[in-house]
């Protein structure tokens, strides 16, 4: 199979879709892969090393589209990729579909094979290709939420960690999944007094259990939401339904009764955010203010520390990308029950029905 890795084109995001060892992974396997001229370097890649795994180095973006039969790259195509896209190619990334409708649209136009990686399952139900970019995006709500905690970026102007004599701020974190576990872990770390909310009692007995002394959980309801957004100083959102539209847990009006100058960091923008107020944004101008709250709802937050997450990611999407092309992507997905949970969009057809959902179609 011939396989193109192009370079991503979003605002801001320096990720790539395939390490130089992941490219060897399927050359080994007798596979042809393209790779786009500094698709890599972002991330630390340079194509040097990509020609000395076994790929070919084409020019532009369009070269690429057009002699792959499988794409492999990190964020959803944008609109400038949508004519790109090819009658029966597979396309193989995080698609989020539920959040954006025009996407969905276009790549049912396109008549492409969309497998996401973000609804893949392992055996347990887990998302094994979600999880490693979760895990990023948690931890770095963290940092990004104390940064903007600071005056010069209209934040309260208050340290996480607090200092002696001093009380360190308060973090509420909605859902105790992946990304809350980490913000948890990274928030706690600095000091911070932490309260994480989710409504599954499993994950929550989990959360005391392994959590330090500052950190409390809390059944999660309107109740308990609305009465602890205004006594905390940072919120993350960290809420996820597979494939489903993010549940709005903040409303507009929750704003109004918050500390002036608290931030909500919004990890749940992917999927349409779990804050009323949200709207994606980029690292180029990731933040906005309403009623005195900071907003950072970064729809890519992981692309600022490329080097990590492409290793990361690589790490989980490499067997799957083999599989795949190895098999061709209807014997690998009848093979594979867990892989065949990634498929969205068949050939102009929606097969995942929380997309049909999301926007209210008729199935």
């Amino acid at each position: 199979m011939k396989v193109g890795i192009p370079k991503e084109i979003k605002n801001n995001e320096s990720r790539v879709g395939m390490t130089p060892g992941g490219v060897f992974e399927l050359i080994k396997n007798n596979h042809e892969v393209f790779v786009q001229s500094s698709a890599g370097e972002n991330s630390g890649f340079l194509d040097e090393a990509y020609e000395n795994a076994g790929a070919v180095i084409l020019k532009t973006i369009e070269e690429v589209y057009a002699v792959a039969d499988m794409i492999v790259k990190v964020k959803e195509p944008i609109e400038k990729e949508y004519s790109l896209i090819k009658k029966g190619q597979i396309v193989f990334t995080y698609f989020h579909f539920a959040s954006s409708e025009p996407l969905t649209k276009a790549m049912i136009e396109s008549g492409s094979i969309c497998i996401a990686y973000e609804t893949v399952e392992d055996r347990d139900g887990g998302l094994p290709l979600l999880t490693p970019m979760s895990e990023v995006a948690g931890r770095m709500s963290i940092q990004q939420g104390a940064k903007y905690l600071e005056k010069p970026v209209k934040g309260r102007g208050l340290l996480l960690g607090g200092v002696p004599g001093v009380p360190p701020g308060k973090v509420l974190i909605l859902g105790a999944g992946v990304v809350g576990m980490q913000a948890a872990k990274m928030a706690s770390g600095l000091g911070a007094q932490v309260t994480i909310l989710d409504i599954d009692m499993k994950r929550l007995r989990y959360a005391n259990d392994v959590l330090p002394s500052n950190c409390t959980t809390l059944f999660s309801n309107e109740y308990n939401i609305r009465e602890h957004v205004q006594t905390h100083d940072l919120i993350i959102g960290g809420v996820l339904l597979k494939g489903k539209k993010a549940p709005n847990l903040i409303t507009r009006d929750m704003l109004k009764t918050m500390k002036s100058g608290a931030v909500i960091v919004d990890v749940a923008v992917d999927q349409g955010g779990c804050v009323e107020t949200t709207r994606p944004t980029t690292h180029e101008d990731p933040i906005y203010i309403i009623d005195d709250i900071v907003h950072y709802s970064v729809a890519n937050m992981p692309g600022a520390v490329p080097y990590t997450s492409t290793l990361a990611l690589t790490n989980v999407t490499t067997s799957y990308a083999v599989k795949i092309a190895n098999m061709g992507w209807k014997k690998a997905l009848a093979s594979d029950p867990g892989l065949q949970k990634g498929l969205n969009i068949s050939e102009g057809e929606v097969v995942y029905k929380e997309i049909i959902e999301a926007f209210d179609w008729v199935s």
